[in-house]
């Protein structure tokens, strides 16, 4: 009555190779991915039917939202302290509130550091006409005659 046990063949998996592909691929698709810069306020733009792209860098952000609130943002270089000691320079964000009376005072601040910089105004289609018109009108006295108006392509 004594049965025989079968005796049963241990399978073993190697799984270094398929760990170091798993990172492989993770670091090649962190290192090759390129993500579009978050808004830091969403705007409901007009509509066009013109299509220009906009460079990836030296661009000055004026955004005027529905509720008539500013702020102007660009992408700068920063210089920060290390933990060795040495200054470590990196891309950052960098973005104020303002109104439309400092408009261009922001706005020459910020070319300080980014003197070919395009200057950009992303208006949301509710925003009042008035003070659109503020803005501009300080940026011109601010000598900054040169901007362009984002809109959204017309689709159809």
């Amino acid at each position: 009555m004594l049965k025989k046990m079968k005796r049963r063949v241990g399978v073993l998996l190697d799984m270094t190779p398929m760990v170091d592909i798993a990172i492989l691929l993770l670091i090649f698709y962190m290192t090759t991915t390129q993500f579009k810069p978050p808004q830091t306020r969403e705007v409901t733009l007009p509509v066009s039917h013109s299509q220009i792209q906009l460079p990836d860098k030296d661009v000055i952000n004026i955004t005027v939202t529905d509720l008539d609130s500013i702020f102007v943002d660009a992408i700068m270089e920063v210089k920060k302290e290390g933990p060795d000691g040495g200054v470590i320079t990196t891309k950052e964000r960098v973005y104020e509130d303002t109104n439309e009376d400092n408009v261009g005072m922001t706005i020459n601040k910020f070319r300080v550091k980014l003197i070919k910089a395009l200057i950009v105004i992303r208006a949301d289609r509710d925003a009042s006409f008035g003070v659109i018109q503020k803005v501009m009108d300080n940026m011109v006295a601010n000598n900054l005659s040169r901007f362009q108006i984002v809109t959204e392509l017309e689709q159809g």
